[in-house]
C-alpha cells in the first residue's frame, strides 16, 4: 500500500512539474506573438506618420530591439538554455545550502 502512495505522489508530482512547464511556455508563446502583433502596428504607425524618412531613420527598430533582447531572454529561461535559470541548477543550489546549513548545525552542537 505504501509504495502506491508514493507512485500517486511521484506522478503527482510529475503532473504538477508539467503543467508548470505548459505554462511557461504558453507564457512565451502569448510573449512572443504580442511582440509580433505590436510591433507589426508600430511599424505601420511609424511608416504613415513619416513617410518620407529613409528605412534607417525611423524609431521603430530601437522599440524592436530593446523588446528582442527581453523576448530572448525569456525564450532562453523557459527554454533552459541559461544555465542560472534551468531547474538543475536551482536543485543544486538547494541542496548545497541545505549541506552547508547542516554542517553549520553539526558544528555548533
Amino acid at each position: 500500500m505504501e509504495i502506491s502512495m508514493e507512485n500517486n505522489f511521484q506522478n503527482e508530482e510529475r503532473y504538477h512539474k508539467a503543467r508548470k512547464k505548459v505554462e511557461e511556455i504558453k507564457g512565451f508563446h502569448g510573449h512572443l506573438l504580442a511582440f509580433i502583433v505590436i510591433n507589426a502596428g508600430l511599424f505601420l504607425f511609424n511608416i504613415i506618420t513619416f513617410p518620407n524618412q529613409l528605412w534607417f531613420d525611423y524609431w521603430f527598430y530601437w522599440q524592436v530591439l530593446i523588446w528582442a533582447i527581453g523576448v530572448v531572454i525569456h525564450g532562453l529561461k523557459v527554454f533552459n538554455y541559461i544555465p542560472f535559470f534551468n531547474k538543475n541548477w536551482e536543485e543544486q543550489k538547494i541542496k548545497q545550502f541545505m549541506a552547508k546549513d547542516e554542517l553549520s548545525k553539526t558544528t555548533w552542537e
